[in-house]
């Protein structure tokens, strides 16, 4: 089989997808020699925080990395949940107004359980159900650390994440608090700066539902503020924005297409 898939790679020398499932993307590229013009998109975490320098591989959240993504020849799409959870951030992160303790939360439909099998994520199990799981250690965690402190200038703070299994099929809302020192006007101006060139992500003035996403590759932010407490929540489709949408996206940015190509239209079901 995959002797199979590596044959049609040499033949179609553009662009390889890689979902292969965690830990097998390294083992792949070790063992088969993709020609250097092919175009790599991994969709599996083995690159996301890689410091390899024989793979050279851009971390592909368009929204941070853009123009790196454009001019790379290899990007490793973000997670899903750390593409939620930045998306809530970068903004404040590139004002370094992340000074104090991140509170996250965060719920994810029965799709982001990855491609094993476990009781967890059987229909039967997961009906009128929700369950909390990998308390403050998530794996996205690490991710999203290294793209923070890359973009802020003085070091970030502790973020303390809490996911849970929804009892839905896709999607994922986040909602992320923590002490900021600004006024929520200047706020939402400074969010809707940094978007304002990035034509999936959008500020919304009421809070959203998973279901204006689902099936799409937006993103919808909106923003709270409490006392000195700043909430953003964030919701995307974890299939799409969260994983093959944003991939399809990193491939438009990498061959000079329009980043939108392709990615317009809604599904109407899964």
């Amino acid at each position: 089989m995959v002797r199979n898939i590596y044959t049609v790679f040499l033949n179609y020398q553009d662009i390889v997808f890689l979902c292969l499932g965690h830990g097998e993307s390294k083992a792949f590229l070790r063992k088969y020699k993709i020609p250097k013009e092919v175009r790599i998109v991994d969709l599996t975490q083995d690159y996301r925080y890689s410091e390899e320098s024989d793979f050279d591989f851009v971390y592909g959240l368009p929204e941070l990395n853009r123009l790196q993504i454009m001019n790379a020849y290899k990007v490793a799409n973000p997670g899903c949940f750390a593409t939620a959870i930045q998306l809530a951030l970068l903004p404040l992160a590139k004002e370094n107004l992340l000074r104090k303790e991140i509170h996250v939360s965060g719920i994810t439909g029965s799709t982001g359980a990855g491609q094993a099998m476990s009781a967890t994520s059987h229909f039967t199990w997961r009906h009128a159900n929700i369950s909390l799981y990998k308390p403050f250690v998530h794996q996205h965690l690490e991710e999203i650390n290294k793209t923070l402190t890359t973009l802020q200038k003085t070091s970030v703070p502790p973020i303390r994440f809490l996911p849970f299994r929804g009892n839905f099929t896709r999607g994922i809302l986040v909602s992320v608090y923590t002490s900021i020192d600004a006024p929520l006007k200047f706020i939402q101006k400074m969010f809707a700066g940094y978007y304002e060139s990035h034509p999936f992500v959008h500020i919304s003035e009421s809070n959203p539902d998973i279901k204006q996403v689902v099936g799409s590759n937006k993103a919808i932010i909106h923003l709270q503020k409490q006392d000195d407490q700043l909430l953003a929540i964030c919701v995307i489709d974890n299939l799409s924005k969260g994983a093959s949408g944003q991939a399809v996206q990193n491939m438009n940015l990498m061959f000079g297409l329009d980043e939108t190509r392709g990615l317009k239209l809604k599904s109407p079901g899964y």
